[in-house]
């Protein structure tokens, strides 16, 4: 169904949305990013409807449900499946201690779920597109529940860690599933309302686990979390059960398999290889093999999906300006803002020699604005061009970068909070629009996997910006230490210029 924008300069495309968003949706995954939206997008301005009515120009697929129950059902499990990423991340001596494994090892308790959530995105985001999303999300669900009881059920690291990777494997389908069936709900000038939600969501859930992780183990050790967690995951499964709608399936269209194994292939070689080279040196075996993996996939992906009737992701969507360009302005905007944010903790301690507490405190600046930026772009996505409001969000990105550059020789604390905050409304105002440009781009039947392509780019970005710029900044370390992390900085400053540049190339 095409939904035509009133301020259009270009004529409605057959199949497929007007490439002017009307929405800001913010979109995120586990392990992409670290903040929480506080839902103010629902305080203001919101337009009540009955229970079970749909909306006007929507998709027509609620069931005769309330959009606002199927919307928070679906939060409450990808709540609790996303939370499961990174609770472990700050208790691996306690847990190495208990299972008689070495710290190091453990590592993969966060390195294997990450990498596997960019792996298997793009696979459930297709699978749900051609076979429903209520399917793939409840399948998803479902493996989450059955796999955070074996991990709680773990009798060695080798098992702790396979559960855990394979849990994040198979939970991943709620991602671009919940997004999907949220997208459904509601016609593209209301989403912005819901999907603030599920941005709220899926980037609460890892700090969720971040922060309560740790004291929940000292207190009752690692197995009593995920006891607490199974059955309200199986209690979310079943509600889901009951409230989702079906959505569409298409018939004679085949899951291009060829195509997602060279895609894994590809993308395996690159997140293995970043995330060793920083451990194990950029000249190791191992390492120089998996990126030797990249442009070998790379090269039989395109093969592939030139030659497959269905492919996993259309090419065509590359040479769509509409599409290509917040893709690609994502990748770089994730590259600074991850980057900049792997290195604040360890500038403010090696430099300034602050206590943990107190970085703990000086970093609040940067989720409270951007919790206040996402809503107030939301609100203002019909009222401001994406171009505008995306050139101001990274503008105000690269601005917090060149800040830190500057004062990392003495990094005073009114300086420090004006670059966290400057990032902050940076990526809270910026990234809801250019989800929204996707979104708008292509054809509603490829909502799931035009998302999960998104999402996969953006980790692609996050793990490359926390890799290259913490290497970049141990690799100067002969030089004062403030100016290892100007010299990082200022590499982040240059990733994030281009994306201003993108933004300013939006078209309207």
């Amino acid at each position: 169904m095409v939904f035509p924008s009133r301020r259009s300069r270009r004529p409605p495309q057959p199949d497929r949305q007007d490439p002017e968003p009307l929405t800001a949706v913010a979109i995120d995954a586990p392990g992409v990013d670290e903040e929480a939206t506080v839902p103010w997008s629902m305080l203001v301005g919101r337009e009540e409807r009955p229970a079970g009515t749909g909306d006007p120009g929507g998709t027509g697929d609620t069931g005769g449900r309330s959009p606002w129950l199927v919307t928070w059902v679906v939060l409450v499990g990808t709540f609790w499946v996303a939370s499961t990423i990174t609770i472990l991340a700050v208790s691996r001596p306690l847990i190495a201690d208990d299972l008689g494994a070495s710290v190091e090892s453990l590592v993969w308790l966060i390195s294997g779920p990450t990498i596997a959530v960019a792996l298997t995105g793009t696979t459930a985001g297709k699978l749900g597109d051609l076979h429903g999303h209520r399917r793939v999300y409840l399948v998803g669900l479902t493996g989450a529940t059955v796999f955070v009881v074996l991990t709680a059920l773990a009798w060695s690291g080798p098992s702790l860690i396979a559960f855990r990777v394979l849990g994040a494997t198979i939970g991943a389908a709620t991602g671009p599933s919940s997004l999907a069936l949220i997208n459904r709900m509601f016609p593209p000038e209301r989403r912005s309302r819901a999907l603030g939600f599920w941005s709220l969501v899926v980037a609460a859930g890892p700090v969720f686990g971040l922060v309560v992780g740790g004291p929940l183990v000292e207190a009752f050790g690692w197995r009593a979390i995920f006891w607490f967690q199974a059955p309200l995951l199986a209690a979310t499964t079943l509600w889901s059960w009951f409230v989702l709608p079906e959505t569409p399936r298409l018939a004679h269209v085949h899951f291009d398999v060829q195509g997602q194994a060279a895609l894994a292939v590809a993308l395996a070689g690159l997140l293995v290889g970043i995330d060793r080279a920083v451990a194990w040196g950029a000249t190791n075996p191992w390492v120089l093999a998996s990126w030797a993996l990249v442009p070998a996939g790379l090269w039989a992906f395109v093969r592939i999906e030139r030659r497959v009737p269905h492919p996993l992701i259309p090419l065509g969507w590359f040479r769509d300006r509409d599409f290509a360009v917040p893709v690609a302005i994502g990748f770089f905007v994730q590259f600074g803002y991850m980057g900049g944010f792997i290195l604040a903790p360890k500038l403010l301690a090696e430099v300034r020699g602050l206590p943990a507490d107190t970085v703990a405190l000086m970093m609040v600046p940067r989720p409270l604005t951007f919790a206040i930026a996402g809503p107030i772009a939301g609100w203002m996505a019909v009222r401001v061009s994406a171009r505008a409001t995306s050139v101001f969000g990274t503008l105000c990105l690269t601005a917090s970068l060149v800040v830190f550059a500057l004062v990392a020789d003495d990094p005073a604390t009114a300086a420090v909070v004006v670059a966290l905050a400057l990032s902050g409304v940076g990526i809270g105002a910026a990234q809801p629009r250019l989800t929204a440009c996707v979104a708008n781009s292509v054809p509603v039947a490829d909502l799931g996997i035009a998302g999960a392509t998104q999402l996969l780019v953006a980790q692609v970005g996050t793990t490359l910006g926390m890799n290259v710029m913490e290497s970049v900044q141990v690799a100067s370390t002969a030089t004062a230490p403030g100016g290892s992390y100007a010299t990082a900085y200022a590499v982040g400053a240059v990733l994030s210029g281009c994306a201003v540049v993108g933004s300013a190339m939006l078209r309207e």
